[in-house]
């Protein structure tokens, strides 16, 4: 873990908002190493230099990501979105397969099994998602961070339930991976985005699949999913690759070429480190909310916080140059490693009037 004196000397090296910025679930701030890259990678293209740097790039960020994740690079897919990652978790369940939700979990997460129209869908509150995997749930999928409150699932209690009840798990860690320590290895699959909480550009959804692959079918496979993708650009794949790669889609290289810097900088601050921090800011939001009257959703451990009855106060709080959310009329806020506790003051201040 970095001391604090180094933590925040790495974060204003890479971190100068013009803002109060306080809006990472919905999109995280790139690093200035990021923003270096990205210049170098269009460099690149604009001057005609050969692209292996680039698709390089692409397997420095999964592997970086899988240490993040706690599991072998072989495990993990590159993608695009988290929406294709469902669909393909998706495509491979029998029709009438029945599938747990969480009530108003994020829509990419639950929307490709709605969309076979062949399985049963059932959604129940997040807090009796573990108690209600019975005989015949044969998945349950389940964001590990709630995008609309921040609430954390009970992931240990599921991974039990699920394992009584002998059904696999699909976790989105897009609202948790660079903030809550994630072992992507304790689930059978688990997907996370990475303009987020991981700080990249858009266009990179990283999909951790089973050893043997889960039954899922590469439904996506183009060139770059083959076991020698150079050798394959022409007519059909004659062998797939023997790792999670099989599930790759051809990649957004600008995406990449910046998403492995920012997953650099969330190993060098340690997550340990930028949870503690995160979660520090979120309390004090917290606490002042107290002060002034309003309370937040209960979200214990979370560093978003939501709070009822305030987002149509977003408006007002852009022009006062403070970035949040609303979120079904709450005000969301989620606090980040860029952020300072003058940054909470500052929202305190504005909601004060």
């Amino acid at each position: 873990m970095e001391t604090t004196e180094t933590f925040e000397t790495l974060v204003r090296a890479e971190f100068a908002p013009k803002n109060t910025y306080l809006n990472t679930a919905t999109s995280g701030l790139l690093p200035a190493r990021t923003v270096a890259a990205l210049h170098e990678a269009l460099a690149i293209r604009a001057e005609g230099r050969p692209l292996d740097p680039l698709f390089e790039d692409v397997e420095t960020a999964r592997a970086a990501f899988a240490r993040l994740a706690g599991v072998p690079a072989a495990r993990v897919a590159a993608g695009a979105s988290v929406s294709a990652q469902s669909g393909l978790v998706a495509a491979a369940l029998p029709p009438g397969a029945e599938v747990l939700t969480a009530e108003d979990d994020f829509t990419s997460v639950v929307n490709p099994f709605h969309t076979r129209g062949d399985l049963k869908v059932r959604a129940v509150p997040l807090e009796r998602l573990a108690e209600s995997v019975r005989p015949g749930t044969a998945l349950v999928a389940v964001s590990a961070a709630q995008s609309a409150d921040g609430r954390i699932a009970d992931l240990p209690a599921l991974r039990e339930a699920a394992r009584t009840h002998g059904a696999r798990t699909y976790v989105d860690f897009s609202q948790a991976a660079g903030w809550l320590p994630m072992d992507a290895s304790r689930y059978d699959f688990t997907v996370s985005t990475t303009f987020k909480w991981l700080l990249g550009p858009h266009g990179a959804a990283f999909l951790v699949v089973p050893e043997d692959f889960g039954g899922l079918t590469p439904l996506l496979a183009g060139w770059v999913a083959a076991e020698n993708p150079w050798d394959s650009c022409y007519g059909p794949v004659r062998e797939l690759a023997r790792t999670a790669r099989r599930f790759d889609v051809s990649p957004a290289l600008f995406t990449y070429a910046g998403v492995r810097h920012s997953l650099a900088l969330i190993e060098e601050l340690g997550v340990a480190a930028v949870h503690s921090h995160d979660l520090a800011l979120a309390g004090r939001f917290r606490a002042g909310l107290a002060d002034l009257g309003h309370e937040a959703l209960p979200a214990p451990g979370s560093a978003i916080v939501s709070v009822p009855g305030l987002g149509g106060r977003q408006p007002e709080l852009g022009r006062a140059g403070i970035e949040v959310s609303d979120r079904a009329g709450n005000l969301r806020a989620s606090f980040h490693l860029y952020n300072t506790p003058a940054d909470v003051d500052r929202l305190l201040d504005v909601l004060s009037g």
